[in-house]
């Protein structure tokens, strides 16, 4: 598994969340809402440190991050984050993994 952040995405992290080099940014499952990959849970996301790591990307200095315990979520997909300017949201991609 891995993740890919895009410029765009990046640049709203540190818009709305003020983030700078050595911050970190923690993807996590929520208990309510949908994805394409699992009913009935979606992902979320807020300024966290790391516990047990186990993926993580560095985007100028900044890293985000999947936790080990929220690994079965991604069912074997990568994670594209983009940002979506006619929604002002982010827009998530799960890309089976090769």
């Amino acid at each position: 598994m891995k993740i890919v952040i895009s410029d765009q995405a990046q640049k709203w992290f540190k818009e709305e969340f003020g983030l700078k080099q050595g911050d970190k940014m923690k993807f996590y499952v929520q208990l309510y809402g949908s994805s394409p990959i699992q009913k009935g849970y979606s992902l979320g996301f807020s300024k966290d440190e790391p516990i047990n790591t186990y993926i993580g990307t560095e985007n100028d200095g900044i890293l985000f991050f999947v936790e080990e315990s929220d690994l079965w979520f991604f069912d074997g997909h990568d994670l594209l984050v983009n940002y979506d300017e006619k929604k002002d949201e982010l827009v998530y991609q799960y890309v089976k993994s090769e």
